[in-house]
């Protein structure tokens, strides 16, 4: 049965995207609909296309031997290639590069679902030939320009709960939700580390998941993951740089001006899915039967503004602010030279900016993002 199609937001962007003589790179975590994309994205192109993968062999020695003469033979005639999961091209950048220095009209199209071994073989060599973006599962800004608002009011609960991949979108029950979030938790959540990374233990690295699950909207302290999971601290801080990598979890630091009481020392982790982060703890429950709603709706606001701002090519450093005295702000962005803070609420109510906040930063901007609201921070 063929997929219900969910508008994505850089379809509309691919006139600014695709461009001669530049690689466009689209990274995003596994069955997020990246190769879907491309392929809307390609609809209409009037040019002589190629479309492969770095899962074939030939097109793996192909770009990786980094031959001009045999690349010149195999896609010298093309006018748009099309490489799908580049990361498993070893040097894949260096290859990529030769073809667009000497094919300048041409364009390429890359994806990848690990951030660590795409970025790292790409790049470096492509730096001034390549337009990177990231997709993200399906966004409320989305779902909202496509379907409107009372769409999103409606199924709130829903994306809160089961996250928002395109096929959970698309399932027709919660089990079958809960079933494809199992399968994904299970076969690919982990994959790319497993196999670029050679890890020994990966039942740690389900261990750390879980342990991250219970603490979304805390500071994570390295030492007592460390000893929580029995394995040395430089451990815990690799598979937490990897899970960041992989499109897993979100290190969030801590905001400070130097002043002595702020906490800026530790990190919060946010996943890149509701959905995914239930399924690593096996919990579907609504929220009304739960007790962490209150992290499922942070996580939620954190990542959906996440993916407003990189879409709209918003730019600002994020962070959260907390003192020693427990003063805390959820959310900070340094955007144009402005801090705006934000707290996010459940349930609906209004509240001051904390007073040390208000005291050090009286220029900045404050706002509680509650179920009333949330639209408006996020479209």
């Amino acid at each position: 049965m063929e997929l219900f199609w969910y508008k994505r937001f850089l379809e509309g962007q691919t006139e600014s995207i695709l461009k001669n003589g530049k690689v466009f790179v689209l990274y995003g975590p596994r069955r997020v609909g990246k190769t879907e994309l491309i392929k809307k994205m390609m609809e209409g192109f009037g040019g002589k296309i190629f479309n492969g993968s770095g899962d074939n062999m030939e097109v793996r020695e192909l770009i990786s031997a980094q031959k001009l003469n045999q690349l010149q033979a195999a896609f010298g005639n093309y006018d748009l290639v099309f490489i799908d999961e580049a990361q498993r091209i070893p040097e894949a950048g260096y290859g990529l590069k030769l073809l667009i220095d000497n094919f300048p009209e041409m364009i390429i199209m890359v994806t990848g679902s690990s951030s660590f071994d795409l970025s790292n073989k790409i790049g470096e060599p492509l730096t001034g030939r390549n337009i990177i973006r990231t997709l993200f599962p399906v966004s409320v800004m989305e779902l909202h320009e496509q379907f409107g608002g009372m769409y999103v009011l409606q199924k709130l609960e829903d994306l809160m709960i089961y996250g928002a991949y395109p096929e959970i979108l698309n399932a027709s029950s919660a089990d079958e939700k809960k079933e494809y979030l199992m399968s994904l938790r299970d076969s690919y959540l982990l994959k790319d580390i497993l196999e670029l990374e050679n890890i020994r233990n990966p039942s740690k690295l389900n261990e750390l998941l879980k342990l991250l699950a219970f603490q979304i909207g805390r500071e994570v302290s390295l030492n007592e993951l460390s000893n929580g999971l029995g394995i040395a601290r430089q451990s815990v801080e690799r598979y937490l740089d990897l899970l960041e990598k992989t499109f897993i979890i979100k290190r969030v630091g801590g905001f400070s001006r130097n002043l002595r009481k702020e906490v800026v020392k530790t990190a919060r982790y946010y996943f890149w899915d509701n959905g995914i982060r239930n399924a690593i703890i096996n919990n579907f429950n609504l929220p009304f039967q739960r007790n962490d709603v209150g992290m499922l709706w942070e996580n939620f606001l954190y990542m959906e503004r996440l993916k407003t701002k990189s879409y709209q090519r918003i730019f600002s450093n994020d962070y959260f602010w907390r003192t020693y005295d427990q003063q805390e702000v959820d959310l900070v962005e340094d955007r144009d030279g402005k801090l705006y803070a934000y707290e996010f609420k459940w349930n609906p109510r209004k509240l001051k900016a904390p007073k040390a906040w208000t005291d050090a930063y009286p220029d900045s901007e404050f706002q509680v993002i509650s179920k009333e609201n949330f639209l408006e921070f996020l479209i």
